[in-house]
């Protein structure tokens, strides 16, 4: 199997960008970290040379990235029942549970999603996010449930892959907020990047990436809760809790980003990814998913409205 090339021509605004980040920003199907371990194969060239991770990228620089064949899986899959709400030859969308890990890490080499695909789809996934990511092309928080569409071969991940890059994918999620709204809507624009301090959390940081979400209030909730409807314009880790935290509007059951003390003992933050849209791999036509609210989302605002 031969490797997929991509290029890359760099554009004047993003001149004094690390090529590991440049690379990042813009292919967001590669982590960071894969991405560096490239650069050190030398798989990664600018103007036909080797680079290092911290090389600064210039206007017009051509980037030439060889991504290699995906080596084969040292995961194993296993019978996890899925959600499954769509699938075909090309891709499957998922209703994720709340506490499942999308795909395998550090102290989660099993009972992810992963290895339920894996086992469901009999290894039938896209390799190009490498050993511990097959079929993802996106992903959501361990405690937020919803949505999400894993891809079944490299051609199907790279047009979705492609409409995420260019923020033209349809994302809806449902969030349960601190602090009543007084008015029925609002956009947060604001940058996203590593916390100064605390590098496992994320930030609003003028040095982040873009990031915008637009929220509309669904119901506000005995003057001190509010049940929230977000619609992503572009994909950063933790968009919603950052921004929502950001303006006074954490999400009930955040512990990273809210109040430490959660009186409602829940199980990681409210957060549902209701809905999901894109143009399909090989048909080319728009479809859109919906996961229904989770029984435990339905019950908090049922004992909220009290």
């Amino acid at each position: 199997m031969n490797n997929q090339v991509i290029d890359l021509i760099v554009e004047t605004e993003d001149s004094g960008i690390r090529i590991d980040k440049y690379i990042a920003d813009n292919q967001e199907d590669l982590t960071r970290s894969y991405i560096q371990k490239l650069i050190r194969d030398g798989m990664i060239l600018v103007n036909k040379k080797a680079v290092k991770a911290n090389y600064k990228v210039s206007p017009d620089d051509c980037i030439i990235i060889n991504l290699p064949p995906p080596v084969d899986l040292d995961i194993n899959g296993e019978n996890i029942p899925l959600d499954i709400i769509y699938e075909d030859k090309d891709i499957i969308v998922i209703n994720k549970e709340k506490g499942m890990v999308v795909h395998p890490a550090a102290g989660h080499y099993s009972g992810t999603l992963v290895n339920g695909l894996l086992y469901h789809c009999k290894n039938e996934l896209s390799g190009i996010n490498g050993v511990f990511r097959p079929g993802i092309v996106h992903r959501i928080d361990r405690n937020t449930t919803g949505v999400l569409v894993a891809c079944k071969n490299d051609r199907a991940h790279q047009f979705i892959a492609e409409q995420l890059r260019i923020h033209s994918i349809t994302r809806k999620y449902n969030a349960i907020v601190y602090n009543s709204f007084k008015t029925d809507k609002g956009t947060v624009d604001a940058p996203i990047g590593r916390h100064p301090v605390n590098r496992k959390k994320m930030a609003v940081n003028k040095k982040g990436k873009n990031a915008i979400t637009n929220y509309t209030v669904l119901e506000n909730l005995n003057h001190k809760y509010a049940h929230i409807e977000c619609s992503l314009q572009t994909g950063r880790t933790h968009q919603i809790r950052v921004h929502m935290a950001s303006i006074g509007h954490p999400l009930l059951g955040d512990d990273v980003y809210g109040p430490a003390k959660d009186s409602f003992h829940l199980e990681g933050q409210a957060l549902h990814a209701r809905i999901l849209g894109f143009l399909h791999p090989a048909t080319k036509e728009y479809m859109e998913f919906e996961a229904p609210l989770p029984e435990y989302f339905k019950a908090l605002l049922e004992k909220l409205r009290k």
